[in-house]
C-alpha cells in the first residue's frame, strides 16, 4: 500500500511538472520583436500559435519591455480571426480584411497561412539596422522574407518582402504588397494628391471612414501623374506644422503603385501598400526570388514640418544622388526656341549663359533625327542622330563653344519613347509596347518602347552612351518621358501580366548601367513634371522636374505640396515667361529649389537683365543654406494672403525667408508679423533684404538687431503687399 502510495506520488510530482515546463514553454513561444528608432517604436509579436502581429506603433517606451503589455490596455471588439492586426496578412484562409499578399500555388488552391519561423537584425552602421523576418506556411513551402530597415536618427522605416516558394510547379502571385503599417487612433485624417499636366500636387483632406479607400496608378509609366504615391494620415485630427501625430508615406516604385488604406471592424486602420497588381499577376517559378519595392514611412509626433525636416534629412543623405553635394545653375532654350533654332541661334544662346552668369547651358527638345526632321513632337522620336540641318556640325560644336564662353553643356533627352514617325518605328515595331492587332493611341504623339526587352535596354542605354563618348565634356542630362502605356502587349514577354513589372525593372537596369559608367554626370528626373517622382528614381538622378506650369504663383502651391516629402536641392525651378508676375516674383519663387532660368536673355531690358544677374550672384551665396538647411513652412498660403518659406543653416547662424502675396485684393498683405522658427532663442540677428530689384528701395531696416527669441516668439513683418509682392530676406547672426 505505502509502495502504491510511493508510485502515485511520484506520477503526480511528474504531471505537475509536465504542466510547469508546458506553461513555461507556452509563455516563451511569444517572441516580442521591438523596433525602435530615436523617438518611436515599431513592435512586432508572434504569438502561441506563431501568428506575427504588430502590436504597437507609436511613441518609443523608456522600458521596452513593457512593449509586451501593449495588447492587453485595448477593450475593442474582437478580431475573429487573429490577423487583423498581422504583419503581412494573407488571403485564403482566416483573414477576412484586406490582404498583402494572395497566391494560387502549384496544384492549384488558393489559401495561404504565414507563421513566424524566425528573425535577425543586422547593424549597417550607428544609424541603419535591418530586422528580417521569416515567415513560412506550414502546409505549402512557401515563405515570405519582412525586412524592416531603420534609419534611427530619421525615424524612417522602410518596409519590403523577398516572396519565393519550393513548390514542384510555378506558383501565380495575385497580390504583393511590400507592407503593413497598423495604426490606432481615435480618428484618422488622410491628406492625399491628384492633379494632371500643369496641376500637379493638388491637396485634399477628408476623414478616414470604414472600408478600403485605394490610392493607385495604373499608367506604366508616368505613374504619378493623376494620382502621386505619397500621402500623409493625421491621428485622431488634422495634423498642423508644429503639433499633431502624422504619418507620412510613400512607395519606392516608378511604375503602377497601390496603396489600402482600410478603417478595421476594430477602427483601427491598415496601409498596405506595393506595386499594384492590375493586370499583373506573376508567375513565380521554384526557387526565384520575387523583391517588392520598399515601403517608406516615417512617423512624427511634432506636426507636418519635424515629419518633412526628417524626410529631406534623410534623402539628401541617403536617396538622392548626390544629395549632400551641389547643383548647376542653368539657362534653357525650350521657350526661347520650342523647336526653331540652328547653330548660330544657339551659339548667341551659349553667350547669353555666360552673360547671365549662370553655370550651363541646357539644349531642350529637337536637335535630332533627319529622315523626319524633330521640327515638332509628331516625328523623329527615336532618332538620336544630330539633325544636320540645324546642327551641321553636331553636338561636339556646342560643347566646344559652351567652353569658349566658360560655361557647360547639357541636353535633353527622351530615351524610353519613340514616334511612329521615325525610322526606329520603321526598322523595330517589335520594340513598340503596342497591341499589333489593335489600333494605336498615341500620348503626346508618342508610344512607349519596350524596356522588358534586353535589345531595347541595350539601345536606351547606348543612347546616353554615344553622347558622352562623342562629347566627353557633356556635363548635364534632362531625362524626359512624356508618354504612359497604351494596349499594353510586349512582343518578347512570354508572359504579357509581367509587363508593368518588369519595365520598371528593365528601366532600372539601364539607369544602373549610366550610373556605373557615368556615377557624377548630374540628371534631371522630368516627365513633363511630376509624373514620376518617388525616392527609387532619385537614386539616380540628381533633381526632378516639378511641372511645366511655371506660373510663379501656381508654383508657391505646388512647391508648398512637394516640400512635404521631397528636398529644395532635388526641385528644379525655373524662372520663365509664365504668369502675369514681375520677373522679380518669378526669379525669388524659383530661389526656392535649384535654379535654372528659361528666358530670352538678349530681349530683356537693361534693368531686368542685371536684376538677375545680381539675383543669381545673391543665389550663390545663399543656395548652400537652401538646398542643405532645415525648411520651415511659416505662412501658408492656403490659409493667407501671404506665402512663407524658411530655410534655415544647421549651425543656425543663417537663415533665408521667402514671402510672397497670393491675395490680391484690396489692402491685402503681411498685415501680422510672421514667426520664425528654428533659429537659436539665444543669439542675435541681423535682417537685410536682398534681391532688390534695381532703382527701388528695401524697407527692411538693416541695422536693426533682433533676439532669436524674439524673432520666433513675436516674430518679423517682411512688408509683403502690392508694391512689394516678393520678398527675399537674409537673417543673420550678429557676431
Amino acid at each position: 500500500m505505502i509502495s502504491s502510495l510511493n508510485h502515485l506520488s511520484i506520477f503526480t510530482r511528474l504531471i505537475l511538472f509536465c504542466f510547469v515546463v508546458a506553461g513555461t514553454s507556452s509563455r516563451a513561444q511569444i517572441i516580442t520583436i521591438p523596433l525602435e528608432t530615436s523617438n518611436n517604436a515599431l513592435v512586432l509579436q508572434a504569438d502561441e500559435k506563431k501568428n506575427l502581429n504588430i502590436i504597437y506603433f507609436g511613441e518609443k517606451l523608456l522600458n521596452n519591455n513593457e512593449y509586451a503589455s501593449a495588447p492587453r490596455v485595448y477593450r475593442q471588439t474582437g478580431d475573429y480571426t487573429d490577423l487583423l492586426r498581422a504583419s503581412y496578412a494573407p488571403s485564403g484562409s482566416r483573414n477576412l480584411a484586406e490582404p498583402a499578399i494572395t497566391v494560387i500555388h502549384a496544384d492549384g488552391n488558393t489559401s495561404l497561412d504565414l507563421r513566424y519561423l524566425s528573425h535577425k537584425t543586422e547593424k549597417v552602421n550607428d544609424n541603419i539596422s535591418v530586422l528580417s523576418i521569416v515567415l513560412k506556411d506550414p502546409v505549402y513551402d512557401f515563405q515570405v522574407v519582412q525586412y524592416f530597415k531603420t534609419y534611427h536618427a530619421e525615424d524612417i522605416i522602410e518596409q519590403w518582402s523577398v516572396i519565393s516558394h519550393q513548390e514542384k510547379k510555378d506558383v501565380t502571385l495575385q497580390k504583393y504588397a511590400s507592407g503593413i503599417v497598423h495604426l490606432t487612433a481615435d480618428s484618422y485624417w488622410l491628406t492625399q494628391y491628384h492633379g494632371d499636366w500643369a496641376k500637379e500636387m493638388q491637396p485634399e483632406v477628408s476623414k478616414i471612414t470604414h472600408g478600403i479607400k485605394t490610392l493607385d496608378s495604373k499608367l506604366g509609366t508616368r505613374a504619378n501623374l493623376f494620382q502621386p504615391s505619397v500621402f500623409m494620415v493625421s491621428l485622431d485630427k488634422p495634423a498642423t506644422e508644429d503639433e499633431g501625430t502624422v504619418l507620412y508615406g510613400g512607395l519606392e516604385w516608378s511604375g503602377n503603385f497601390r496603396v489600402d488604406i482600410e478603417l478595421d471592424p476594430q477602427d483601427n486602420l491598415r496601409i498596405i501598400a506595393g506595386i499594384n497588381n492590375f493586370a499583373s499577376p506573376y508567375i513565380l517559378k521554384p526557387k526565384e526570388e520575387f523583391r517588392t519595392p520598399a515601403f517608406l514611412y516615417l512617423l512624427s509626433h511634432h506636426g507636418k514640418g519635424e515629419a518633412s525636416r526628417k524626410m529631406h534629412s534623410w534623402a539628401r543623405k541617403y536617396k538622392i544622388l548626390d544629395g549632400e553635394g551641389s547643383r548647376l545653375t542653368l539657362l534653357n532654350n525650350w521657350e526661347a526656341t520650342y523647336f526653331d533654332f540652328n547653330e548660330q541661334k544657339l551659339f548667341k544662346l551659349l553667350k547669353d549663359t555666360k552673360d547671365l552668369g549662370v553655370d550651363l547651358f541646357l539644349l531642350d527638345d529637337g536637335w535630332f533625327a533627319n529622315k523626319y526632321p524633330r521640327n515638332g513632337d509628331t516625328a523623329g522620336l527615336g532618332d538620336w542622330d544630330e539633325n544636320k540641318s540645324k546642327l551641321p556640325n553636331g553636338i561636339t560644336s556646342l560643347v566646344k563653344e559652351a567652353k569658349n564662353n566658360q560655361v557647360k553643356f547639357g541636353i535633353w533627352i527622351e530615351p524610353e519613347m519613340v514616334n511612329p514617325k521615325s525610322e526606329l518605328y520603321e526598322k523595330h515595331p517589335d520594340w513598340v509596347i503596342r497591341q499589333p492587332k489593335r489600333e494605336e493611341h498615341y500620348f503626346r504623339n508618342q508610344l512607349v518602347l519596350d524596356l522588358t526587352n534586353p535589345a531595347v535596354q541595350d539601345f536606351v542605354f547606348k543612347v546616353v552612351d554615344d553622347l558622352f563618348t562623342k562629347n566627353p565634356e557633356l556635363a548635364y542630362i534632362k531625362w524626359d518621358c512624356n508618354a504612359v502605356i497604351y494596349n499594353a502587349y510586349s512582343a518578347s514577354l512570354k508572359n504579357q501580366t509581367h509587363l508593368y513589372i518588369d519595365y520598371v525593372r528593365g528601366l532600372y537596369k539601364v539607369l544602373e548601367r549610366i550610373r556605373a559608367k557615368y556615377p557624377q554626370v548630374p540628371m534631371m528626373l522630368c516627365s513633363g513634371g511630376g509624373g514620376r517622382v518617388d525616392y527609387a528614381a532619385l537614386q539616380y538622378f540628381t533633381e526632378f522636374w516639378p511641372s511645366d506650369n511655371t506660373d510663379p504663383l501656381e508654383r508657391i502651391y505646388m512647391q508648398w505640396e512637394y516640400s512635404h516629402f521631397y528636398p529644395a536641392i532635388a526641385t528644379s525651378n525655373h524662372v520663365t515667361e509664365w504668369g502675369k508676375q514681375p520677373l522679380k516674383f518669378r526669379v525669388d519663387v524659383a530661389m526656392m529649389g535649384k535654379l535654372g532660368f528659361d528666358i530670352v536673355v538678349h530681349d530683356l531690358p537693361e534693368k531686368d537683365l542685371k536684376f538677375c544677374q545680381e539675383a543669381i550672384r545673391n543665389y550663390n551665396s545663399l543656395k548652400s543654406v537652401i538646398w542643405h538647411g532645415d525648411l520651415y513652412r511659416v505662412a501658408d498660403p492656403k490659409e493667407q494672403s501671404i506665402a512663407s518659406l524658411l530655410y534655415v543653416q544647421n549651425d543656425k547662424r543663417t537663415a533665408v525667408l521667402f514671402s510672397y502675396l497670393v491675395n490680391n485684393r484690396y489692402g491685402e498683405g503681411s498685415i501680422l508679423p510672421v514667426k520664425l522658427k528654428g533659429l537659436d532663442a539665444s543669439k542675435r540677428y541681423r535682417i537685410r533684404e536682398t534681391n532688390i530689384y534695381p532703382g527701388t528701395q528695401s524697407s527692411i531696416n538693416p541695422e536693426q538687431v533682433y533676439s532669436g527669441d524674439f524673432l520666433m516668439k513675436v516674430g518679423f513683418n517682411p512688408d509683403v503687399n502690392n508694391g512689394r509682392k516678393s520678398v527675399v530676406l537674409v537673417i543673420e547672426e550678429v557676431r
